[in-house]
């Protein structure tokens, strides 16, 4: 149900967002689709999104912001971390944190979309508060926070957000029969219910998927792996939501919504219509013009207090923040190693 969202939220959401957002707003995947379907059709869709779907009325911080990309599209997706009922891989913390946080880039010529992942112990400036893991600015300041936290490190203007809770994310993957990711390791996964992940290809219902891309102490390098699996866990709803058994069957695409606009927040200029929009302006995009890659890291250290945190790689990430400025991350990312 639509309503204030307060900076520092009363539910708290997380994601690994839907489609495209999963990649943008978590509908903008398959906005596209929606946007030829019957008009009678969109009209229950759109009333399903916007009677259902939360609206973050603080989302952005004020005060001076960096200017915004002609034409581009930047769309912060945010998780929180309540750890009530996460069950895989919870590590203790106590509080409202920002579990995963994702960048989605949409260019001005629409050719592609750009999912970049921010380690969640990236060790950063947060304003106002010293430096921190980034984590740290959505416990002390919210929404409106985390977005000037990641204005300021890559300085580039947010010019949506949108979260979603692990309850959505269970309720959107089972919407879709499933969905299928591309492990490059076996594992297993932690919590009560385990799961056994082979190397390549698995078909994962929702609690399954949960699991895939929360687990992180299976993996020597911890995060990184986690974030790759999540980043394969987007590549996979991108590939269900395009698919012919979902792109053809309007039944499927209102599930899809119905199960994930419950658990949606979106800043107030994230509307049905806005996704719609967006989603025509893609509607030549394919799962392959999905680009997931981390923001570049160099290591990591130890703060006085004892933290482990990840260094930024700041000279990469200068170049990276020139590059989303100037709109041109397909040559960044030729010319940038990245995972």
């Amino acid at each position: 149900m639509s309503g204030r969202r307060s900076a520092r939220p009363a539910r708290r959401r997380r994601p690994f967002l839907v489609a495209l957002v999963a990649t943008v707003g978590s509908l903008v995947g398959i906005a596209g689709v929606i946007a030829v379907v019957a008009s009678l059709f969109i009209g229950g869709l759109a009333r399903s999104y916007d009677r259902e779907t939360e609206t973050i009325t603080d989302a952005f911080p004020g005060g001076a912001r960096p200017a915004a990309t002609a034409g581009a599209e930047n769309v912060l997706l945010i998780g929180s971390d309540s750890r009530a009922g996460s069950g895989a891989d919870d590590d203790g913390a106590q509080g409202g944190r920002s579990d995963t946080l994702m960048l989605a880039h949409v260019p001005a010529d629409r050719k592609a979309v750009y999912l970049m992942s921010i380690m969640r112990d990236s060790w950063v400036d947060v304003p106002g508060h010293g430096t921190a893991k980034i984590n740290a600015a959505y416990s002390w300041g919210g929404i409106p926070l985390t977005v000037q936290t990641v204005e300021q490190l890559l300085d580039i203007r947010i010019d949506h957000v949108a979260e979603i809770d692990f309850a959505g994310f269970r309720g959107m993957t089972d919407a879709l029969g499933g969905v299928t990711v591309d492990s490059p390791q076996a594992f297993t996964t932690r919590g009560p219910d385990a799961h056994q992940i082979v190397a390549g290809p698995n078909h994962l219902d929702g609690e399954q998927a949960l699991a895939f891309v929360r687990t992180r102490y299976a993996f020597a390098d911890a995060d990184h792996t986690r974030v790759r699996n999540q980043q394969a866990f987007m590549r996979g709803i991108v590939d269900g939501l395009l698919s012919k058994d979902t792109a053809t069957n309007p039944g499927r695409i209102q599930d899809f919504v119905s199960a994930t606009s419950k658990y949606l927040a979106v800043d107030p200029g994230l509307t049905f219509r806005t996704l719609v929009d967006l989603g025509w302006s893609l509607r030549d995009v394919r799962a392959d013009d999905l680009h997931t890659f981390t923001m570049p890291t160099a290591g990591g250290g130890t703060s006085p207090d004892g933290q482990s945190y990840v260094t930024v790689n700041t000279g990469a990430v200068q170049s990276l923040s020139a590059s989303l400025r100037s709109d041109d991350l397909e040559r960044w990312l030729a010319s940038n190693p990245h995972d």
